[in-house]
């Protein structure tokens, strides 16, 4: 029996509010820069009241009815840039990830192991080792300024194929043998088995992998010369970038909690599937 200790319990707790607050503090603060006028927050000190100038800075931004150079840039458009290259980089990890575990595990063919171990040697080498020759043959394909150009070289991943290759190694034989009985073709076996079983884990790698894809931005920043395919991470970048004269605080506060939102939504809404996803250990 663990006995517990009030003095411990209070310092525990104590750590963990001194934590939230740490984290919480400079979001509360750029989203009460969001509210305010540039003119304000260029006084000393800053407001860490919110103001009521909310709705004219959102309404300046995603609707680029300002007279500012971070009003007139297009963030809905970037807005809809990164969620379309989030979606596709973490919905197309997760299927080409599940489809080569699935060959690895299942199938017999020569080379199998090193064709894994060469999948899984990749983790070692960053995008910034092979961002020259993946530029390189994106231009040649012609996919600059393209969904296509952004996602392609991001979509493959070793982390994903390691994790699906485990899980299914630990999938029962008995499961495999009953489906050859029944007839089921390999991909009906993965249809009706094996993604079932592993709904946990995709939600889990989804999560992941759609903030990752959300905060890219050296890859978007070679592939993408348009304007109207910038994400909106470049945005920010771009805003802040105009010198010290020309940067609207207030805007670029309001950019960023927007750009806060779908990520914060995704891992909100599937939390539970997440954290499961995470440490449950049942098959």
């Amino acid at each position: 029996m663990i006995e517990r200790n009030r003095l411990l319990d209070w310092l525990s707790h104590g750590v963990l509010w001194i934590g939230l607050c740490l984290i919480v503090f400079p979001l509360y603060i750029a989203l009460v820069a969001s509210t305010h006028t540039a003119q304000t927050l260029a006084q000393s000190p800053l407001p860490i009241w919110p103001g009521d100038q909310g709705w004219a800075n959102y309404r300046a931004i995603l609707g680029g009815d300002g007279s500012g150079f971070a009003a007139q840039l297009p963030v809905a458009r970037m807005l809809s840039v990164s969620l379309v290259m989030a979606l596709l980089i973490s919905v197309g990890k997760i299927v080409i990830s599940l489809l080569s575990a699935f060959a690895i595990v299942y199938f017999r063919f020569r080379l199998r192991l090193l064709c894994f171990w060469a999948i899984f040697v990749t983790l070692m080498l960053p995008v910034e080792v092979r961002i020259v020759p993946t530029y390189q043959v994106i231009a040649d394909f012609g996919l600059i300024n393209s969904y296509a150009g952004l996602t392609v070289p991001l979509i493959a991943s070793a982390t994903a194929t390691f994790l699906f290759r485990q899980f299914f190694l630990t999938v029962p034989d008995e499961l495999v043998e009953a489906a050859k009985v029944d007839g089921a073709s390999p991909l009906r076996f993965l249809w009706d088995i094996l993604l079932p079983l592993s709904r946990t884990s995709i939600a889990a790698l989804f999560v992941i992998q759609f903030i990752y894809g959300w905060n890219q931005y050296l890859w978007p920043l070679l592939v993408s010369t348009d304007e109207s395919m910038y994400p909106i991470v470049m945005g920010i970048k771009r805003m802040i970038s105009g010198g010290d004269a020309r940067i609207e605080w207030n805007l670029v506060m309001a950019t960023a909690m927007l750009a806060m939102l779908p990520p914060a939504a995704v891992v909100i809404l599937m939390q539970k599937w997440f954290v499961k996803g995470l440490v449950d250990s049942e098959k």
